[in-house]
């Protein structure tokens, strides 16, 4: 048996379990504390990631083509200049295919083995990886510590967990005997082997380099299948580290580091098409805009599987409360979280025209608009929190949008920057209010700090508004205020047929923006904001085939 899985047996063991009771659990802790990591982890973290400014990220052994590349930026005014190895999508595929043959014929044991190593010692460098999130990104350093280091590794794990238990469902071997009466039974020893449907491509994205990427990443290599890792042309260096990292451990397994690689590119000099498109790619996954999710869907090879992340427009109904100031502090952090840039933020908040019943009587659509944008107000008062929850926008295209956004509606709340952080991108929530029955502003994505609050004809009204969105646009989460139960019923009803997972009067430290490993399934893959859930047995199981070697065998 693998050394590296007998290492972390009782780790799978926990996610497995965990992945059947929906219950809590995470190995890899999120608080970003000396006495969990070490005492000097955060500094040695820091030190690491300074170490890699304005150099040549080197990556031991990897397929290289002339000059290196990179043009990331951070969104902190930090100089990054961090240049890559610059392979050509050919010798990506042909590095790529020679490394396959001997990790497919490896057993079960060997590569999950490898892919637990893996996880454990990028949990080990989760400081370091929290700042190359951070400075990509634009995420405040405690987010891009969990989201891009503990929950990020939470979400590899759960995939990885189900690529081992559906691998494992069929014996790997197995006597058939079938009674023949009085002449002596038909007796057959059968072999079964893992196939891996082919060469993987995970295609990463801007905002949430290592969480989006993980779970195809893991449930790809788990399964046998060499991954060339894609990232975002602004966000390389979180999957540069997790590549590097990944084929250190492949190498010390004594297989070639080539299943596992990087492939870096430029604006205006993009090679995720060619990838896409190349017939030895076999999987894609990808997270990203609903446009080019849509030019892979459509161009990738008729036998390669597709796994998408796309956008949505996520949407809270504002029916009832018996918590109003609860539930408006809930909503203004939901808004204010990394500025609006999460797929699971929400944008619309339908209110019936007439107004909400509440702890305190009765509060008019105003009052109920009014008490979200004072929750905001008072979250984002204090500068240094609200660095904290808000971050800086990714992307300069980002804060356009928000710019352009302000004709959209009357504004609720202006969009301000955060004066305290420097040269950083900032921008805090811009809320629009709508009272025009007939507006169609509000059902396509506003990507970023953009969220309406929308008067509806009634309750009804707002959650039918909101679900028949959800099917037709797609929507990742949903939320429901309501002290209600039949409401709350309805509203069930109504987003699980549109297919969107829905949080319920929320009013404490869960927020809808939030998704679990090993108990919420992201995305569900029943609506247009992707056509595959993170993670379940459907993610995995299509990544590997099974191929029978049969033979007799006396009776």
């Amino acid at each position: 048996m693998s050394g590296f899985f007998q290492t972390h047996k009782a780790t799978l063991d926990k996610a497995l379990n965990a992945s059947r009771t929906r219950e809590y659990f995470s190995p890899y802790p999120e608080v970003a504390s000396g006495k969990i990591y070490g005492e000097s982890a955060r500094d040695d973290g820091q030190k690491a990631f300074q170490a890699l400014l304005g150099k040549e990220y080197v990556i031991d052994g990897h397929p290289g083509n002339g000059p290196s590349i990179g043009l990331e930026t951070s969104p902190y005014g930090v100089e990054l200049n961090v240049k890559y190895p610059n392979p050509n999508p050919p010798q990506l595929i042909a590095a790529a295919q020679a490394a396959e043959k001997d990790w497919a014929k490896a057993t079960i044991e060997e590569r999950v083995g490898v892919c637990l190593e893996i996880l454990h010692r990028l949990n080990a460098r989760s400081f370091e990886m929290a700042h190359a999130v951070s400075h990509t990104t634009g995420q405040a350093f405690m987010m891009a510590f969990q989201a891009g280091g503990p929950h990020a590794q939470d979400r590899g794990l759960e995939a990885l967990a189900y690529a081992y238990a559906e691998m494992t469902r069929t014996p790997a071997t197995a006597i058939w005997t079938k009674p023949q009466g009085k002449h002596d039974p038909l007796v057959l020893e059968k072999i079964y082997r893992v196939v891996p449907r082919g060469l993987a491509l995970v295609i990463g994205c801007a905002t949430f380099p290592t969480w989006n990427s993980y779970p195809g990443l893991f449930a790809s290599l788990a399964t046998g299948n060499a991954t060339i890792v894609k990232p975002h042309p602004a966000a390389i260096l979180p999957l540069a580290l997790t590549v590097s990292i990944g084929r250190e451990v492949v190498r010390e397994a004594g297989f070639n580091p080539d299943v596992l690689l990087l492939a870096v590119d430029e604006p205006g000099a993009e090679i995720t098409k060619t990838l896409v498109t190349d017939p030895s790619v076999r999987i894609v996954d990808f997270t990203g805009s609903n446009a080019f999710g849509t030019w892979v869907r459509t161009h990738a090879g008729t036998d390669t599987q597709v796994y998408t992340e796309e956008a949505g427009v996520n949407s809270i109904v504002v029916a009832s409360t018996d918590n109003f100031r609860g539930m408006c502090s809930n909503i203004a952090f939901s808004l204010s979280l990394y500025s609006g840039q999460m797929c699971t933020a929400p944008q619309n908040i339908y209110v019936p025209q007439s107004g909400i019943e509440t702890e305190d009587g009765h509060r008019s659509f105003d009052e109920v608009a009014d008490g979200i944008r004072n929750a905001v107000d008072k979250l984002l008062s204090d500068p240094e929190r609200a660095a904290n929850v808000c971050g800086a926008l990714a992307s300069a295209a980002t804060a356009e949008r928000v710019r352009a956004a302000t004709k959209l509606g009357d504004i609720l709340r202006t969009s301000t920057p955060i004066d305290t952080m420097g040269d950083a991108r900032t921008a805090t929530p811009l809320i629009l209010k709508i009272t025009d029955q007939n507006s169609k502003v509000h059902e396509h994505e506003h990507f970023g700090p953009i969220s309406f609050v929308i008067a509806t004809r009634n309750v009804e009204d707002a959650i039918h508004a909101a679900s028949s969105l959800a099917a037709q646009k797609g929507a990742i989460t949903a939320a429901i205020y309501a002290t209600d139960d039949t409401v709350v019923d309805d509203a069930a009803d109504a987003f699980a047929q549109a297919g969107v997972n829905l949080s319920v009067n929320l009013t404490g430290g869960i927020f809808v923006n939030q998704s679990a490993a090993f108990s919420d399934y992201h995305v569900t893959g029943a609506n247009p904001a992707g056509n595959a859930c993170l993670s379940d047995a459907a993610f995995v199981a299509n990544r590997f085939r099974i191929a029978t070697t049969r033979r007799h065998k006396a009776a």
